[in-house]
C-alpha cells in the first residue's frame, strides 16, 4: 500500500472475500481507486469526499478454535481458545499473511468497518479480526449490511453503516465454533484412541455435534431398507374401444391382494361392454412456487442438474461475488419492496435470454409470490439484474438461469389446468381414467423447463356411452422398498429436524462422505459409519440424537438474540461432554475392537478396484511398494501366479468407478486432488490410450 495509508486517519474496511473487497472499492470510489499489496495481500485504496478508505479481505476464517495440547491422546479438552489458523492447520500460511496485513493496516486507521457477509460466520470473521488483529476495535466498529454487491446497494449500505447495538450474532458464532470444537475433538479422540488401543496403530475415527445425528438418520433409513419385506399385490387395467377411439382405465380397487381376485375381475370383464357412468370436468389453479432460499435452491438444483448441495452453494457464492445474485446463504422466502423490482427487471430485459419475459412482467403489477420462511438478515435469493461481465461456465449458467426464471415466475399468474375424470362400469366393476391439460400456462411459461408437467388428454366421451372391453391386463406388483437418502433429501431432513445451519448442512454431508461413513449417490451407510452409531447409541446416546443438537441450536439462537447467556451454554456443554466421555472410557476395549474391524473393512474396500480381467479369479487393488513407497495396481492372486499390474498416478486420492472400461474391461478410476477429478482406465495397453498417453477425461 502507498504512503497515504501509513500516514493514518483513514477508514479500514474489512471484507470476507477479495472479490467483495474489489466490488466495494469500485462502488464507493466510482472506479477511481488504486490497488496494491500489503504483506502480499491485495488491498484497495480510494477517497470518497474528504475521507480516505482502505479495503482488505480475510479470505474466510483466519482464526480457529483449538487447544494448547499437541498430544492427540489428551482428552477431555475444555481449555480451548482462538488461535491463528496457520497455527491450527499446517501449511495455511495465507492466514498468517492476511492477519499481518490487517494488523499493519490497523495501525494507521482511526475508523473501522466490518463489511464481512452479514450472517453468523461473516460476523464471527469480522469480529475476530477486529478484536485480535486490530487489537480491540470490535466494539466501536461500524457494521455495513448488504445483500447484493451492486454499486447501488453498497453505496447505500455504507451510507447507513452504524455501530452494532449488540454483539449477539458474533457471540453466537463464536459459541458455536467453541461448542463444535469441544464436542468434535473430545468424541473423536475418545473413539480414535479406543480404535487405536485395539488395532495397535493410530486410527482416526471422528464424529461431531451435527454429524452424529445426521449419520444416524442414514443408519436408521438403512435399517428400514434392509428390514423391508416386499409384499406382492396386483393391479388391473382395462382397454376400452369404440370405433377408432381407444382408452385405458385403471380398476377402481388400486391394490388387489390376491391373484385369484385379479383374475376373477379379468374373467368377469373380458369381452363385455362398459358404460360411461360419470364424466367430471374441473379447473385447478397452480400458483408459482415461492422464491428460493438456500435449501430450496440446493434441492431444486439436485433434482434438475444432479448437483450435490455443497456444489450448488459454491456456484451460488460465485454468482453472488460476481454481483449477479443476492446473498445465497439465506433462509428467507420473502422479497421486500426495497429490492427495486423494476430496476432488476429492466436489467434482465437488456439480456437476450430474458428480454421478452422480463418485458412482459414489467407491463403488469409487480406483486411477487412469497413463502412463509423469514430470515432477518437477507431476503430470498434473486437476480440483481446486472449483466455478467464475463462468460459463465456451464454450471454457473445453469444455476443462474434457474434463479432468474424462478424470480420471473413469481410475478406471473397461476397456471390454469383443466382436469377430467371418467368412470366406466362393467357390470359390478368400475374403472377410472383421469387426465389433465394446461389451458393457460401462467408462470409455467417462465419456469416450465424446470417443472415436471405434462398433458394427458382423455378421449372425448359422455355419460351413457357404450365401450367394448378389448382387453383386461393383470399385472403383479410389489411394495416399494423405502428410498435411501440422497444428498438433497438428507439436507431436507436436517432442515426439518432443525439441526445444523443453512450455511453448514451441505458441508456436514460432504464430511460424512469424505470420512467413509456413508457412500454412493443413493446414500448407504458403511460398516464404519454403522459401528460409530452403534457404539454411540450404546454408550452415549445423546451425542447422536437430534434432540440434543436441536436444543443447542435453539439456545444459540437465544445467544444471537441476546436473551441467552453464551457462557452458561458452554458450561452446560462441558458437563454433558464429561458424562459422555466417562461412558465411552468405561467400555474402551470393546468399542475399539468394533471400530477397528469396521475401519479395516473400509480400507480394504477402498483399495479394491474390481475383478482382474486377466486371471478372472483375483481382484485388482491399490498396492504400495515397501521398497519405493510408490503405489500401483496389482492382483490379489499374485501368489497363485497372476502377474497383472499397472502403474498409477502418485498424487491425488483414488476412487474406483462402478463400471469397467468399455474398451478393455479393466477397472476405471477417478483421481481427485488439486482441481477437477480425472477419469482413466488403469490398463496401460488399453485401446483408449493415445500415443502412449492416457486418454483422460475431466469429470
Amino acid at each position: 500500500m502507498g504512503a497515504n495509508a501509513k500516514a493514518g486517519g483513514y477508514t479500514l474496511v474489512i471484507c470476507e472475500k477479495p472479490d467483495a473487497a474489489r466490488r466495494i472499492s469500485e462502488a464507493l470510489s466510482g472506479g477511481s481507486g488504486s490497488s496494491s499489496l500489503v504483506e502480499g495481500v491485495p488491498t484497495f485504496t480510494f477517497r470518497r469526499g474528504t475521507e480516505e478508505f482502505v479495503v482488505c479481505s480475510a479470505q474466510g476464517h483466519v482464526y480457529a478454535v483449538s487447544d494448547p495440547f499437541k498430544e492427540r491422546s489428551v482428552y477431555p479438552i475444555f481449555d480451548a481458545e482462538w488461535y491463528r489458523l496457520d497455527l491450527v492447520e499446517k501449511g495455511n500460511a495465507s492466514a498468517a499473511k492476511r492477519i499481518a496485513a490487517v494488523r499493519k493496516l490497523a495501525m494507521g486507521a482511526d475508523h473501522f468497518v466490518n463489511a464481512c457477509d452479514f450472517d453468523v460466520e461473516g460476523e464471527t470473521i469480522g469480529f475476530n479480526l477486529l478484536r485480535y488483529a486490530c487489537e480491540g476495535k470490535e466494539e466501536g466498529a461500524l457494521r455495513a449490511k448488504f445483500s447484493t454487491l451492486t454499486s447501488e446497494e453498497l453505496v447505500k449500505s455504507f451510507g447507513s453503516a452504524a455501530p452494532r447495538s449488540g454483539q449477539g450474532l458474533a457471540k453466537a458464532g463464536r459459541a458455536r465454533h467453541l461448542l463444535d470444537f469441544m464436542w468434535g475433538v473430545n468424541l473423536s479422540r475418545a473413539l480414535s484412541l479406543s480404535a487405536t488401543a485395539s488395532a495397535g496403530g493410530y486410527r482416526m475415527v471422528s464424529i461431531g455435534r451435527v454429524q452424529g445425528p445426521t449419520l444416524k438418520f442414514v443408519v436408521e433409513r438403512e435399517a428400514e431398507v434392509q428390514e423391508f419385506v416386499p409384499m406382492p399385490y396386483w393391479k388391473t387395467r382395462g382397454v376400452f374401444e369404440s370405433g377408432r377411439m381407444r382408452l385405458t382405465a385403471t380398476y377402481s380397487k388400486e391394490r388387489i391382494e390376491t391373484v385369484v381376485e385379479a383374475v376373477r375381475v379379468r374373467e368377469e370383464c373380458q369381452g363385455k361392454e362398459g358404460t360411461v357412468t360419470s364424466v367430471r370436468k374441473g379447473v385447478s389453479w397452480l400458483p408459482p412456487n415461492p422464491p428460493f432460499n438456500i435449501g430450496d435452491l440446493q434441492r431444486e438444483a439436485y433434482r434438475a442438474f444432479g448437483y450435490p448441495p455443497s456444489r450448488t452453494l459454491q456456484i451460488a457464492e460465485r454468482l453472488y461475488l460476481g454481483s449477479l445474485i443476492s446473498y445465497p446463504r439465506t433462509g428467507s422466502q420473502k422479497l421486500p419492496r426495497s429490492i427495486n423490482f423494476p430496476r432488476v427487471l429492466r436489467g434482465l430485459q437488456e439480456m437476450a435470454d430474458y428480454s421478452k419475459e422480463a418485458g412482459a412482467i414489467l407491463r403488469g403489477e409487480l406483486n411477487p409470490v412469497e413463502g412463509t420462511k423469514v430470515d432477518s438478515a437477507h431476503p430470498a435469493i434473486h437476480p440483481t439484474g446486472e449483466n455478467p461481465g464475463k462468460l459463465l461456465d456451464s454450471a454457473e449458467a445453469r444455476l443462474y438461469d434457474m434463479i432468474v426464471r424462478r424470480f420471473l415466475s413469481l410475478f406471473a399468474p397461476p397456471a390454469k389446468r383443466e382436469k377430467i375424470s371418467v368412470v366406466i362400469a362393467v357390470e359390478r366393476h368400475e374403472f377410472h381414467v383421469e387426465g389433465a391439460r394446461t389451458v393457460f400456462p401462467g408462470w409455467l411459461a417462465y419456469y416450465g423447463k424446470y417443472w415436471s408437467w405434462k398433458d394427458d388428454d382423455v378421449p372425448q366421451v359422455k355419460e351413457g356411452d357404450r365401450l367394448r372391453v378389448a382387453q383386461v391386463h393383470v399385472e403383479e406388483k410389489f411394495d416399494q422398498r423405502p428410498h435411501r437418502f440422497n444428498q438433497s433429501s438428507l439436507l431436507e431432513k436436517m432442515e426439518r429436524e432443525g439441526i445444523g445451519t443453512k450455511a453448514t448442512r451441505a458441508d456436514t454431508i460432504s464430511t460424512l462422505l469424505a470420512r467413509g461413513y456413508i457412500s454412493g449417490e443413493s446414500l448407504a451407510v458403511t460398516a464404519l459409519g454403522e459401528s460409530v452409531i452403534e457404539v454411540a447409541d450404546e454408550c452415549a446416546p445423546s451425542i447422536v440424537t437430534s434432540e440434543l443438537t436441536r436444543r443447542i441450536e435453539g439456545r444459540l439462537d437465544g445467544v444471537e438474540r441476546e436473551v441467552e447467556d453464551g457462557r452458561e451454554l458452554i458450561r452446560d456443554a462441558v458437563r454433558s461432554i464429561t458424562e459422555q466421555m466417562l461412558a465411552l472410557r468405561a467400555d474402551q476395549e470393546a468399542i475399539g475392537h468394533r471400530l477397528g474391524e469396521a475401519s479395516t473393512a473400509i480400507r480394504v474396500a477402498a483399495n479394491s478396484l474390481g475383478p482382474c480381467p486377466v486371471c478372472k479369479t483375483g481382484s485388482l487393488k491399490v498396492i504400495r511398494s515397501r521398497k519405493t513407497g510408490k503405489r500401483f495396481v496389482g492382483c490379489t492372486s499374485y501368489q497363485n501366479g497372476c502377474k497383472t499390474s499397472a502403474p498409477l498416478p502418485q498424487r491425488g486420492s483414488i476412487k474406483a468407478s462402478r463400471k469397467p472400461c468399455r474398451r478393455c474391461s479393466w477397472p476405471v478410476i477417478y483421481v481427485m486432488g488439486g482441481g477437477h477429478p480425472w477419469r482413466l482406465c488403469v490398463n496401460p495397453s488399453c485401446p483408449s490410450k493415445v500415443k502412449g498417453r492416457d486418454e483422460v477425461q475431466t469429470v
